[in-house]
């Protein structure tokens, strides 16, 4: 059963940390994460900092509170017309050469779509990260990449990031917060 609600919640994430999220499937943890990037209609009062969610236009919030979805979404056939401010270190960090923005994107593998996603949303310069399984489809090697990206990102930017994940040993390594999502409603865990 999906759960077609969440709430009510109080959730405040801070700058330079990881809270990771975990919970069944269809507990709300994507709902979740839509709601706070304003791609779902929602009544929630969200704010970066001082800065209401309403008082921004909607592609301005979502620059600077970027939401890295489970599936990625391409509409160009190539890789390099998706984003105008590619991150070249981010780009070689998750093992991609310059030649990658002139690659099909229908040849790329799961896993390549969902790293050049996330170097995709580095380009924005986002102040917080909504990652939602950001390394559900990758090997060990490729999982390591993308948290040293993450956590390199959020070193330098003083980003804010909720990480959605089923594996229990990243929340451990990862978060310095930890919560669990059931049935809509949020609930601290010990920091792990």
């Amino acid at each position: 059963m999906t759960t077609a609600w969440i709430g009510p919640l109080d959730l405040t994430l801070k700058g330079g940390r990881i809270t990771t999220l975990e919970g069944p499937s269809g507990a709300g943890k994507t709902l979740l994460l839509r709601a706070i990037a304003d791609l779902d209609p929602n009544s929630a009062d969200v704010r970066l900092g001082a800065q209401r969610r309403e008082t921004l236009p909607a592609h301005r919030w979502r620059r600077l509170v970027g939401l890295l979805p489970a599936e990625s979404h391409w509409w160009e056939d190539r890789v390099g017309p998706h984003q105008a401010h590619w991150p070249r270190e981010a780009l070689e960090r998750l093992g991609f050469g310059p030649d990658v923005l002139q690659w099909e994107v229908s040849r790329l593998s799961s896993g390549e779509r969902q790293r050049l996603a996330l170097a995709r949303l580095l380009g924005n310069a986002p102040r917080v990260l909504l990652l939602d399984e950001p390394t559900a489809n990758l090997d060990p090697g490729n999982i390591a990449a993308v948290e040293r990206v993450v956590v390199t990102y959020i070193q330098d930017t003083e980003a804010a990031v909720l990480w959605v994940t089923h594996q229990r040993d990243q929340c451990q390594r990862l978060g310095q917060r930890h919560l669990r999502m059931e049935a809509g409603r949020l609930h601290a865990e010990d920091t792990p």
